[in-house]
């Protein structure tokens, strides 16, 4: 993870966070027979009011390579998190950063700041058949499938719901 840091996204930041989120989602597969989700994803300073959008940037170049959005339970953003939880969406890399552990930093911080703020766990939403490399990514830190927070947005969006424990031991 040398050569990058994160910090919370500033209003310059937002038009790159913009960009690189919907341009990942894309390369991901995401937006595929989805009209309405770019411009949401686009939407940075609509999250910034209400969540924290932390940005990883090159140490170097000051490039955004990555974001994520990190919400606490009823705020608009959040849609899993239920009391003491915290919860994170929207995390995108920029396709062209991708490999750099810009992901795991900004999924670490999220939990970092959970921790901080007293939060008992950290709760988030995947995509069924997301990346591979996402799934390893929050296995890594943690995250175990928990049923109780699946749900279904649209028709064919089928989101399955992880858990982090942050009350466990060690």
């Amino acid at each position: 993870m040398s050569g990058l840091r994160v910090r919370r996204a500033e209003p310059a930041d937002f038009p790159a966070v913009a960009r690189l989120t919907v341009a990942a989602y894309e390369a991901d597969g995401q937006l595929k027979d989805e009209s309405g989700y770019a411009p949401v994803l686009a939407d940075v300073s609509g999250r910034a009011e209400t969540g924290e959008v932390l940005v990883a940037v090159d140490d170097v170049t000051g490039q955004v390579l990555g974001a994520v959005t990190f919400v606490l339970p009823g705020t608009p953003y959040a849609e899993l998190a239920g009391p003491g939880e915290a919860e994170f969406r929207m995390l995108a890399v920029d396709p062209a950063a991708q490999g750099r552990g810009a992901g795991a930093a900004l999924a670490s911080t999220c939990v970092a700041r959970a921790t901080e703020l007293g939060c008992t766990a950290v709760v988030i939403c995947v995509r069924a058949g997301m990346a591979a490399s996402a799934h390893r990514l929050y296995e890594r830190l943690g995250f175990v499938r928990y049923p109780e927070k699946d749900w279904t947005p649209l028709p064919g969006i089928d989101l399955r719901g992880l858990r982090l424990d942050l009350t466990a031991a060690g």
